[in-house]
């Protein structure tokens, strides 16, 4: 009977006979009454009809990822990122409001791509304390810094300070002069502008970053990844020399021996723009991640502080 169906239903495509009296109707009633009788009396689909979605499926699906070679902790940090996270187009979001979400989601997922891999890191700096910067240089990236240190606060508190409190971060890290939210979109998704302050001895002068950010918390893991991109508030200022984020994150984990201190990670990539040495920016770069951790260590020791804002 099926065969039977299919070709009165492929007759209709033909003009002559689709133009019959009735025979459309006719090829339509019997090709529904014929699924029907294939999905049988069950509560799902039949096994044909079944196979016919599972095929429609796969094609739609992207291939799988490549493998990598993952770090210790790296597995539960790719399990933290749901696929279905992306805003859906249907909520009302402009083209423009859409396309920072996507670049901020492409920022995080590379970063974390960045992260699970395991070889080729080299040991840029350690201090005292324990703290440790790596580097590598990756094809079409460039160099990227890894700062890994363990903070006594647990990740949701530093969470609300490196996030809910993001525009007072010049208060106490003296590398930066200005952070200002030009735009948010949802939950997760900043576009900022930043100004840093000058180096130790003045080996870089100030620079600029507009960027966009996606802030997200996963279960007791928070990210906070981002990326350079341009916003029409914030066009290159005249006297001011505009650099370039590449893909950053800063993750935040549990510690395994103690659920209360957190392990900080910190990604780090950047183009300064300029005639500077690369031994100079090497050294600058390096030497920002070290301060960044013993400064936000002052500020969390300090009384918690009000007027946060909520993200995420």
């Amino acid at each position: 009977m099926l065969p039977a169906t299919f070709k009165l239903c492929a007759g209709i495509s033909y003009r002559h006979l689709r133009n019959m009296t009735g025979l459309r109707r006719n090829a339509m009633v019997a090709l529904h009454h014929e699924l029907r009788r294939l999905a049988g009396p069950g509560p799902g689909p039949g096994s044909w009809t079944g196979q016919v979605r599972r095929r429609s499926s796969l094609l739609s699906e992207s291939p799988p990822p490549m493998r990598r070679r993952l770090l210790p902790d790296a597995r539960s940090l790719t399990s933290c990122l749901s696929p279905g996270s992306r805003v859906e187009e249907g909520r009302g979001y402009s083209e423009e409001e859409l396309s920072y979400v996507k670049q901020g989601e492409d920022a995080l997922q590379t970063a974390i791509s960045i992260l699970s891999e395991q070889g080729g890191w080299s040991l840029e700096t350690e201090a005292a304390n324990g703290d440790r910067v790596l580097s590598k240089t990756l094809p079409g990236v460039g160099k990227v810094f890894r700062l890994e240190v363990e903070l006594e606060q647990r990740p949701a508190h530093l969470y609300q300070e490196l996030v809910g409190n993001m525009e007072r971060m010049g208060e106490w890290n003296p590398r930066v002069k200005q952070v200002k939210i030009l735009q948010k979109v949802g939950r997760d998704t900043l576009v900022t502008h930043e100004v840093s302050g000058d180096t130790p001895g003045n080996l870089v002068g100030p620079r600029d970053f507009v960027s966009v950010r996606c802030a997200k918390r996963r279960g007791s893991t928070c990210f906070l990844a981002g990326m350079s991109t341009q916003h029409p508030q914030m066009p290159v200022q005249r006297g001011v020399v505009r650099a370039e984020n590449g893909p950053t994150c800063i993750v935040l984990k549990p510690c395994r021996h103690d659920p209360n201190k957190t392990h900080f990670t910190w990604l780090l990539n950047v183009d300064l723009k300029g005639w500077i040495p690369k031994s100079v920016i090497n050294q600058v770069l390096s030497q920002t991640q070290v301060d960044f951790a013993n400064h936000l260590r002052q500020r969390m020791a300090e009384p918690a502080s009000g007027g946060a804002l909520q993200v995420g």
